[in-house]
């Protein structure tokens, strides 16, 4: 009898055991079930995705090209109704006008408007020029952009013609050599 006992105990035990197999087997299908649905859900936003984003781009391409012969049109408009070029005048060569400007000039970071110190004002821009180069003709052409008021009125009503210094002068200082 001792022995009934222990077959009938080792296979309750197994049929335990195959139990608890069974309702893992029936939660992993039933978690799989889930990961498919969620899975087709994906599925149909990507898909909704890509239809929109076809549909963004289109209208992107449509918008493009409607700004583009706008701006054709607009030009076109614009050119008909022009006056005749202005002609500025400057004192300055052509050698001056042609200069390139450095990359690194960000702009004049001291202006003048003839009510500050002339020196102080050559100073703090031949500071500037030093650090962002450039030849001479490039620093007489930014010169100009350091000016307002009656300054730049005084530079452009001048007839004398502004060229860069040669070899045999000194700078802008004006002391020939």
């Amino acid at each position: 009898m001792a022995t009934t006992r222990r077959i009938t105990a080792r296979a309750a035990l197994e049929e335990l055991s195959m139990q608890q197999i069974l309702e893992i087997m029936r939660g992993l299908q039933d978690d799989m079930a889930e990961s498919k649905l969620e899975q087709e859900r994906m599925q149909a936003d990507l898909e909704a995705s890509h239809v929109r984003n076809e549909e963004l781009h289109r209208i992107n391409e449509e918008l493009r090209r409607g700004l583009w012969n706008n701006r054709g049109q607009r030009e076109h408009d614009e050119m008909e109704n022009l006056s005749p070029p202005r002609e500025f005048s400057t004192p300055f060569s052509q050698e001056i006008l042609d200069a390139v400007i450095p990359n690194a000039f960000g702009g004049p970071k001291v202006i003048f408007t003839g009510m500050e110190d002339p020196e102080a004002h050559l100073s703090a821009f031949h500071t500037q020029m030093v650090l962002v180069g450039g030849s001479d003709a490039a620093k007489c052409k930014l010169f100009m952009s350091t000016l307002t008021g009656m300054a730049m009125d005084c530079l452009s009503a001048s007839r004398t013609a502004i060229s860069p210094p040669s070899d045999n002068c000194r700078g802008c200082s004006g002391n020939n050599t």
